[in-house]
């Protein structure tokens, strides 16, 4: 008997970590052209990193930056929306996860144009760059430097 409700138990809680880990990911939501391969490489780093992306292709991404207020100059070709936070570009899971933790007073997080060796910009070569974070007044400060 004791047998069984240990059992039962055991099973109960191995289908119940499962749904809370998915309930538990985030969720964001990326808006991008239909036809941007990179785009859909960086949407697949955000799945393989416990996000929930929801893509929605639109015509023109530019638009989602200037409503999360990402100055122009920071454009790359997606935008990402989660927590409050616009998400410019190629921008590692890490370091979303890492703001979505630490919640500063800003705009979001950008990584401008489409640096080599980003997430989504995987190749044989890999150029050093650097994740933005951009603060309320549109100013930037390096938030994270990749080599």
């Amino acid at each position: 008997m004791i047998r069984q409700i240990v059992s039962r138990t055991a099973l109960a809680m191995s289908l119940c970590i499962p749904l809370a880990a998915m309930a538990a990911a985030p969720v964001i939501d990326v808006f991008k052209s239909e036809f941007c391969g990179c785009c859909e490489g960086w949407v697949e780093h955000l799945k393989a990193n416990g996000f929930t992306p929801r893509v929605k292709n639109v015509d023109d991404p530019s638009e989602y930056r200037k409503r999360g207020g990402i100055p122009d100059q920071l454009g790359s070709c997606h935008t990402g929306m989660v927590g409050g936070y616009a998400i410019e570009g190629h921008v590692p899971a890490s370091e979303i996860k890492r703001l979505l933790k630490e919640k500063p007073k800003a705009k979001g997080l950008a990584v401008p144009a489409m640096p080599l060796g980003s997430p989504g910009m995987e190749g044989p070569r890999k150029d050093p760059y650097d994740v933005l974070l951009v603060h309320p007044d549109g100013h930037t400060t390096v938030y994270k430097h990749y080599n």
